[in-house]
């Protein structure tokens, strides 16, 4: 927490152990008090950018922790441009097929499902994240189940879901255990 921080608080703005415990603290802070780590996270990220433009998956890390404590404050809105982006980053750099893309992936999901955004929200989990799980990383993976509940949620929570939507949930979950 605060105690790190004011340990690498004198060095150099371009020292990335004072970015890393920067980002340590707002991951602290977020846990408890999200509104706090705001602002930290916001300067975490610019640092990020800033002195290890190099360093890509630093930033995605940054822009991640960022995105998350909006989605904590309810600032969906926010957060799903920064995930949409972090999941467009994964898919160039890493693929469909790798993990960190699928949970990135999810996580996108995830923030269009609370928007109410069940189409994209279908089309993204059904169409690309799923087939992309199941074949990487197999149908017994717990990413793998999260992402058939998800579908399954999906189908069954939109406000204009059919029948066949709705049995085609009940068929994902059975399936899935």
């Amino acid at each position: 927490g605060w105690a790190g921080w004011k340990t690498y608080l004198g060095r150099s703005d371009t020292d990335w152990v004072r970015c890393n415990a920067m980002g340590v603290l707002g991951g602290a802070l977020r846990e408890s008090r999200p509104e706090e780590a705001l602002p930290v996270l916001e300067a975490n990220l610019a640092m990020r950018q800033r002195f290890g433009s190099h360093n890509e998956h630093g930033i995605l890390a940054g822009q991640t922790s960022l995105a998350s404590c909006l989605s904590d404050l309810g600032r969906q809105e926010e957060a799903l441009v920064l995930k949409r982006e972090i999941y467009a980053k994964e898919v160039a750099s890493l693929g469909f097929s790798h993990i960190d893309t699928i949970l990135d992936g999810t996580n996108l999901a995830n923030t269009l499902c609370n928007l109410a955004l069940w189409e994209e929200a279908r089309t993204l989990t059904g169409d690309q994240l799923l087939p992309a799980a199941q074949q990487s990383l197999g149908a017994d993976h717990d990413l793998t189940l999260r992402l058939n509940e998800t579908l399954a949620l999906v189908l069954f929570n939109n406000p204009d879901c059919t029948r066949d939507d709705v049995l085609e949930a009940e068929t994902i979950l059975q399936d899935a255990l």
